[in-house]
This record gives structure tokens, sequence and C-alpha cells, in this order.
């Protein structure tokens, strides 16, 4: 007769030995406000989301905020990307410098559907009310240089997910690190994102009325209750890069960066991107690779441009655009603009 736990213990060993039943089970869309995974910038989109290590401008609030400690003047940031279904994401934020103490900044970052019509069973034309849906996230941002070569920064999110009458809400962290090496320039980041508490749905559309025990007469049928929704974490993301700048001649310049990026609720994936910049950085050109070694990914080829022109009395000025290839879906577009005072 086998033995059955030898027969179990055989099978275990051969599910996790064996490499394609083992990549077969995935975390994929078992997350909440998966909207914080939509990249920031159209610089940084453009470059593939290679932008750990560089983020030295005002979306580093999103990248890495250790990035923020290196911004030495006010600076603000508008960015609109246009996905897909019409779904946008749009993003705001304020980087204010305060000397010894370091920097701080403030973000939003807003994912919105527009309205749909409401159906039912009984009215699949639409029942002549509207819902809406949306995302948000509202981030406070503080980054400090520990040493001359050595950043530290942290981001506190409150996010927000809202359907019709019901939402969930959540606080999030972010932590990160910028390290300049000294072999030949290369600079080395970590970051961790989306640390916090789980979230999950609750609100008036979840109101339902509930007859504790059908089988009796003369019992309260109507008793008010709502439906218990599952509790889901936030989409953690460990990320870990390189990059370095090449000076070519006195006013151009390439940099190339590399990201690693661990998530919670996937596979591993490697980032790649580049930027030459031409002339000071007054005209910039950009791209990238996402989601290399990632199975069935869906994302790919990135490109983008930007100008820059600091010759204005009061401020600076850089317009930004990317361009972000899906496989199925319709191509992503950023833009961006970001003022420097």
């Amino acid at each position: 007769m086998i033995n059955k736990k030898l027969l179990l213990t055989v099978i275990l060993a051969a599910a996790l030995l064996n490499p394609v039943v083992a990549q077969q089970v995935t975390k994929t869309g078992t997350t909440a406000a998966k909207f914080l995974n939509v990249g920031i910038g159209p610089r940084a989109n453009a470059m593939g989301g290679a932008f750990s290590s560089i983020a030295n401008d005002a979306t580093a609030m999103y990248w890495n905020p250790a990035g923020v400690a290196a911004i030495n003047e006010f600076q603000t940031v508008f960015t609109y990307t246009k996905m897909f279904a019409d779904i946008n994401v749009n993003f705001i934020g304020i980087v204010i410098p305060a000397g010894s103490f370091g920097n701080v900044g403030f973000s939003v970052t807003a994912l919105n559907v527009g309205e749909m019509d409401v159906t039912t069973e009984y009215y699949p034309e639409g029942t002549g009310e509207k819902f809406s849906a949306g995302s948000y996230a509202f981030a406070l941002s503080y980054g400090r240089f520990i040493t001359d070569d050595f950043a530290v920064g942290v981001n506190v999110k409150y996010i927000r997910e809202s359907i019709f009458n019901s939402n969930a809400q959540g606080v999030g962290f972010d932590i990160g690190t910028i390290f300049k090496t000294p072999f030949y320039g290369i600079r080395f980041a970590s970051s961790i994102s989306n640390y916090g508490t789980k979230m999950q749905m609750n609100g008036q559309d979840l109101l339902v009325r509930y007859d504790p025990d059908a089988q009796r007469n003369g019992n309260n049928a109507t008793i008010d209750a709502y439906y218990a929704t599952d509790q889901f974490e936030l989409p953690l993301r460990l990320q870990v890069g390189i990059s370095r700048d090449f000076q070519i001649m006195d006013q151009h310049r390439l940099t190339i960066a590399i990201d690693a990026t661990h998530p919670n609720d996937n596979n591993q994936w490697v980032n790649v991107g580049g930027e030459i910049s031409l002339f000071n950085d007054l005209i910039s050109l950009r791209g990238g690779y996402k989601t290399l070694f990632l199975k069935d990914t869906q994302e790919g080829l990135t490109l983008g441009a930007g100008i820059k022109y600091d010759g204005l009395k009061f401020f600076k000025i850089a317009v930004d655009y990317s361009y972000q290839q899906l496989k199925y879906l319709d191509n992503m577009h950023s833009f961006g603009v970001i003022l420097s005072f």
C-alpha cells in the first residue's frame, strides 16, 4: 500500500522543483490602489522608469524621496498622463528647500475615469443615473543629505479609492536612499514604496436588508446589514537602481540608468533607460524599455523629449513629453511642466 505522507511529499517536492509549475503561482492583481504603480513624470517615463538613482527634480517625490534633498530651489510640477479607456492620471507637487534642515514637499496624485451610466440586469442600457470612480493619494515628503554624497528621504501618504457610494482608505510610507559612490561617479539608489495599511471597501452600496432566519415567521426580516469585503494590501515595491553620467564635450551629457524592481503582486523585472542632454540641458532626448525579463509583460519601448529654458527673469521652465508602448491597450502619453524659482 502506498504511503500517503510519502506521496504528498513527492508531489510537493516536484511542484517546488519544477520551474514551470513555480512560475504559474503569482499574486498578480491581488493588491489595492494599483494607480500608485503608474509612473509619474514624462522624463522618468521616457527613460523606462529607470529613475530611482537619478530623481533630481520634483517628481522624485514619486520615484525616490531621497532625491528631494538634491533640489536647491523652489520647484512646482504638474504632469498629465493619458491612459487607455479615457483614464487619466494627474500629479501636482511642490518642493520647498529648507536649508540644513532638509527639503520638504507636498504632492497630490489623482486618477479619474469620468462619469459612467448606472446599469442593472433590468436596465442594461442604463437607469438614467450616473456614477464615477477615482483614486487619490496625498503625500508629504522629506529629504535630507546625511553626508555630501548620501541622501535619505521619506513619504507619508493618505490613499483613498472610491466608486459610486463606496470607498476604501489607507496610509502608506515610502523610504529611499541615494548614494554617489566614489567609483567613476556611479550613483546607487534603493527605495521601498507603498508600505502601509490594508484597504477595505465600505459604504452605502454595501448596505443590504438581511433576514437572519428565513425559516421563521414573525421575526424581523429587514435588519440593516453590510456585506463584508476583503482587505487588500498596498502594491508594495522594492526598487534598486544605478546610473552614471558621461560628459560629452562641455555642453552635452549622456546618462545611463538601470533599475531592478521586486513587487509584492508580480514577478521581478528590470527597467533600462538613457537620456542625452544637449547644450547644457536645453534639449533632451530620452529612451528606454520597461519590464525586461517579466513574462507576459504588456509594456515595452518608451521614448520622449524635453526642453528646459532658464533665461527668464523670475523662473526656469522645463516642458517634457513621453510615449509608452503597450502591447494590447492604447499607448500612453505623458506631458509635464516643471517651474523652478
